[in-house]
């Protein structure tokens, strides 16, 4: 199995901003993410980026970095410009690795690329993991996810998925059941060929109404894998408070 990782990373993060090169134990976060993806069955780990500053400290530890444009709107469009630079065949597998997640275990990125390699007939995978808690399950922020049972992907929502009917008897907040509920990991694996129709693609109606850019492909009929993760997946940087508690961990670690 041969894949390829592409790292999307902007500097103009609105909730903190300079997210890339914020430090964490002494490295700058972005090279955190490069280790983890180098510590994979990657063939090769490609920065993207728009961004000078974000650019130089990567080649300074030895990254390769791909400049892209400053227009995109998601990392998705922003790795399709890499396949198209490096001009990648449709058959070719790549990993899109958010530029935020410095502790996401390299076999999670082997487990992704694996899933999609073994269903030859889907276009993604992604991973998941079990809701831990009825607050996780309200929050909207944690997305969650439905599979058929081949694992196939049913539908992504900001709203409690599955809904328990018979436990909550009183409305929302009164829901006291989550379990064999999934919140949704933002790792993709992704066939070239699908990445490319997928960034040519105008957003679509429950796309905009979720603000999740994965029911585009859903709505374009292209098929999700998911699986839970086979490890815990690590912690994500969003805030300052995040970074705080991530640089804490491994202060101590």
């Amino acid at each position: 199995m041969s894949f390829k990782v592409v790292i999307p990373a902007r500097y103009g993060s609105t909730r903190l901003p300079g997210k890339p090169l914020r430090l964490i134990a002494g490295l700058p976060m972005i090279q955190h993410v490069f280790m983890r993806a180098m510590e994979s069955g990657a063939s090769e780990v490609i920065v993207a980026t728009d961004d000078e500053r974000i650019s130089t400290v990567c080649e300074e530890f030895g990254a390769t970095v791909c400049m892209t444009r400053a227009d995109h709107v998601s990392g998705t469009d922003r790795i399709a410009e890499v396949a198209a630079s490096r001009a990648w065949s449709d058959q070719e597998m790549v990993v899109n690795l958010q530029g935020d997640e410095p502790g996401l275990p390299a076999q999670l990125i082997d487990q992704v690329a694996e899933l999609l390699a073994s269903r030859a007939d889907a276009d993604i995978a992604t991973l998941a993991t079990p809701v831990g808690d009825v607050d996780e399950f309200l929050n909207p922020n944690a997305v969650k996810v439905v599979a058929d049972l081949t694992g196939r992907a049913l539908y992504f929502s900001r709203a409690p998925i599955p809904w328990f009917r018979d436990h909550a008897s009183d409305g929302l907040m009164s829901q006291s059941r989550f379990d064999g509920a999934w919140r949704h990991l933002g790792l993709y694996a992704y066939r070239v060929g699908a990445l490319r129709q997928l960034a040519a693609a105008e957003p679509s109606p429950l796309e905009l109404a979720e603000k999740l850019e994965q029911l585009r492909a859903m709505e374009m009929g292209m098929t999700i894998m998911v699986a839970l993760a086979s490890c815990p997946p690590g912690h994500g940087v969003d805030t300052e408070e995040d970074l705080g508690r991530v640089a804490e961990r491994w202060s101590v670690s």
